[in-house]
Protein backbone atom coordinates (compact mmCIF):
# COMPACT_ATOMS: atom_id res chain seq x y z
CA UNK A 1 0.00 0.00 0.00
CA UNK A 2 1.39 3.40 -1.01
CA UNK A 3 0.79 6.57 1.34
CA UNK A 4 -0.09 9.86 -0.71
CA UNK A 5 1.82 12.32 0.91
CA UNK A 6 -0.89 15.29 3.30
CA UNK A 7 -0.65 18.77 2.13
CA UNK A 8 -1.93 21.03 4.21
CA UNK A 9 -4.52 22.84 2.92
CA UNK A 10 -3.89 25.91 0.51
CA UNK A 11 -3.51 29.28 0.85
CA UNK A 12 -6.62 30.72 -0.35
CA UNK A 13 -8.09 34.92 -1.04
CA UNK A 14 -11.66 34.58 -1.09
CA UNK A 15 -12.81 37.25 -3.51
CA UNK A 16 -16.15 38.69 -4.96
CA UNK A 17 -16.86 37.61 -8.61
CA UNK A 18 -15.73 39.51 -11.17
CA UNK A 19 -16.09 39.20 -14.63
CA UNK A 20 -12.56 38.50 -15.59
CA UNK A 21 -13.56 35.19 -13.93
CA UNK A 22 -15.88 34.11 -15.89
CA UNK A 23 -14.27 31.69 -18.41
CA UNK A 24 -12.64 29.91 -15.10
CA UNK A 25 -16.07 29.49 -13.31
CA UNK A 26 -17.53 28.34 -16.29
CA UNK A 27 -14.66 25.53 -16.78
CA UNK A 28 -14.86 24.31 -12.93
CA UNK A 29 -18.49 24.20 -12.91
CA UNK A 30 -18.65 21.92 -16.12
CA UNK A 31 -15.91 19.58 -14.75
CA UNK A 32 -18.20 19.67 -11.24
CA UNK A 33 -21.50 18.62 -12.81
CA UNK A 34 -20.95 18.21 -16.43
CA UNK A 35 -23.51 19.10 -19.47
CA UNK A 36 -26.49 17.89 -17.07
CA UNK A 37 -26.40 20.85 -14.92
CA UNK A 38 -28.34 22.67 -17.33
CA UNK A 39 -31.21 20.25 -17.13
CA UNK A 40 -31.00 20.87 -13.08
CA UNK A 41 -34.63 22.62 -11.36
CA UNK A 42 -31.55 25.14 -9.83
CA UNK A 43 -31.09 26.26 -13.62
CA UNK A 44 -34.70 27.15 -14.11
CA UNK A 45 -34.50 29.57 -11.52
CA UNK A 46 -31.35 31.29 -12.88
CA UNK A 47 -33.16 31.86 -15.92
CA UNK A 48 -35.65 34.53 -14.22
CA UNK A 49 -33.54 35.35 -10.74
CA UNK A 50 -31.10 38.50 -10.78
CA UNK A 51 -27.54 37.63 -10.60
CA UNK A 52 -25.70 38.82 -7.46
CA UNK A 53 -22.38 39.41 -7.70
CA UNK A 54 -21.68 41.39 -4.41
CA UNK A 55 -22.65 38.30 -3.07
CA UNK A 56 -21.07 35.68 -4.66
CA UNK A 57 -17.16 34.95 -4.11
CA UNK A 58 -14.51 32.84 -5.72
CA UNK A 59 -11.70 31.15 -3.73
CA UNK A 60 -8.56 31.51 -5.24
CA UNK A 61 -5.21 29.52 -5.00
CA UNK A 62 -2.41 31.46 -6.56
CA UNK A 63 -4.55 33.21 -8.70
CA UNK A 64 -7.09 30.16 -10.06
CA UNK A 65 -10.28 29.81 -9.55
CA UNK A 66 -10.54 26.64 -6.95
CA UNK A 67 -13.99 26.89 -5.76
CA UNK A 68 -16.95 29.15 -6.69
CA UNK A 69 -20.58 30.17 -5.29
CA UNK A 70 -22.77 32.17 -6.74
CA UNK A 71 -26.00 34.17 -5.39
CA UNK A 72 -29.20 35.21 -7.08
CA UNK A 73 -32.08 37.36 -6.31
CA UNK A 74 -35.20 36.01 -6.20
CA UNK A 75 -38.79 35.87 -4.29
CA UNK A 76 -40.41 32.91 -2.51
CA UNK A 77 -43.83 34.30 -2.01
CA UNK A 78 -43.89 37.82 -2.09
CA UNK A 79 -40.63 37.43 0.33
CA UNK A 80 -37.19 38.66 -1.21
CA UNK A 81 -34.50 35.97 -1.06
CA UNK A 82 -30.98 34.76 -2.25
CA UNK A 83 -30.76 31.74 -3.89
CA UNK A 84 -27.49 29.94 -3.26
CA UNK A 85 -25.78 27.97 -6.11
CA UNK A 86 -23.66 26.58 -8.38
CA UNK A 87 -21.47 25.82 -5.46
CA UNK A 88 -18.42 23.85 -7.28
CA UNK A 89 -14.84 23.03 -5.77
CA UNK A 90 -11.89 21.93 -7.40
CA UNK A 91 -11.79 17.76 -6.70
CA UNK A 92 -8.48 18.62 -5.52
CA UNK A 93 -9.41 20.81 -3.04
CA UNK A 94 -12.53 19.31 -1.40
CA UNK A 95 -11.10 17.90 1.64
CA UNK A 96 -10.46 21.02 3.07
CA UNK A 97 -14.02 22.66 3.85
CA UNK A 98 -13.71 25.19 1.26
CA UNK A 99 -17.41 24.65 0.14
CA UNK A 100 -18.43 25.07 3.90
CA UNK A 101 -16.18 28.56 3.91
CA UNK A 102 -17.84 29.72 0.62
CA UNK A 103 -21.81 28.95 1.87
CA UNK A 104 -20.79 30.60 5.24
CA UNK A 105 -18.95 33.65 3.14
CA UNK A 106 -21.83 34.07 0.98
CA UNK A 107 -24.51 33.41 3.68
CA UNK A 108 -22.97 36.07 5.93
CA UNK A 109 -22.43 38.54 3.45
CA UNK A 110 -26.80 38.06 2.40
CA UNK A 111 -27.46 38.67 5.84
CA UNK A 112 -25.21 41.79 6.45
CA UNK A 113 -26.64 42.89 3.38
CA UNK A 114 -30.23 43.05 4.50
CA UNK A 115 -31.60 40.12 2.96
CA UNK A 116 -33.50 38.14 5.03
CA UNK A 117 -32.79 34.60 3.78
CA UNK A 118 -30.92 32.05 1.62
CA UNK A 119 -32.47 29.13 -0.27
CA UNK A 120 -31.11 26.31 -2.43
CA UNK A 121 -31.16 23.12 -3.67
CA UNK A 122 -28.92 20.29 -1.93
CA UNK A 123 -28.16 17.87 0.46
CA UNK A 124 -29.29 18.53 4.26
CA UNK A 125 -26.61 16.38 5.93
CA UNK A 126 -24.25 18.64 3.92
CA UNK A 127 -25.98 21.91 4.42
CA UNK A 128 -27.06 21.54 7.80
CA UNK A 129 -24.13 21.96 8.82
CA UNK A 130 -24.05 25.71 8.19
CA UNK A 131 -27.59 26.49 8.93
CA UNK A 132 -29.82 25.62 6.83
CA UNK A 133 -32.88 23.30 7.04
CA UNK A 134 -35.72 21.58 4.91
CA UNK A 135 -37.83 24.55 3.41
CA UNK A 136 -40.79 22.30 3.13
CA UNK A 137 -43.71 25.33 2.16
CA UNK A 138 -41.30 26.39 -0.61
CA UNK A 139 -41.99 25.25 -4.42
CA UNK A 140 -39.43 25.24 -7.42
CA UNK A 141 -40.43 25.60 -11.41
CA UNK A 142 -39.93 21.98 -11.82
CA UNK A 143 -40.14 19.12 -10.39
CA UNK A 144 -37.80 18.35 -7.22
CA UNK A 145 -37.25 16.26 -4.40
CA UNK A 146 -39.06 18.37 -2.19
CA UNK A 147 -36.37 17.28 1.18
CA UNK A 148 -33.58 18.65 -1.14
CA UNK A 149 -34.87 22.43 -0.82
CA UNK A 150 -33.24 24.06 2.05
CA UNK A 151 -33.30 27.66 3.41
CA UNK A 152 -31.39 30.11 5.66
CA UNK A 153 -33.53 32.10 7.43
CA UNK A 154 -31.81 34.89 9.37
CA UNK A 155 -34.81 36.38 10.96
CA UNK A 156 -36.68 33.52 12.78
CA UNK A 157 -39.95 33.51 10.16
CA UNK A 158 -40.77 30.72 7.46
CA UNK A 159 -40.50 30.32 4.11
CA UNK A 160 -43.68 29.46 1.78
CA UNK A 161 -44.83 29.94 -1.95
CA UNK A 162 -43.37 29.98 -5.19
CA UNK A 163 -40.17 30.89 -6.38
CA UNK A 164 -40.40 33.62 -9.16
CA UNK A 165 -38.58 36.74 -10.07
CA UNK A 166 -38.04 39.60 -8.05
Amino acid sequence: MSLQPVRPPPELLFVNEAPAHGAEIEALLNRAFGPGRFAKVSERVREFADFAPELSFCALEHGKVVGVVRMWRVNVGDRPVVFLGPLAVEESERRHGLGAQLVERASQASQAAGEPAVLLVGDLPYFQRVGFQIAPGVTLPGPVDAKRVLSRVFDGSELSGPVRAR
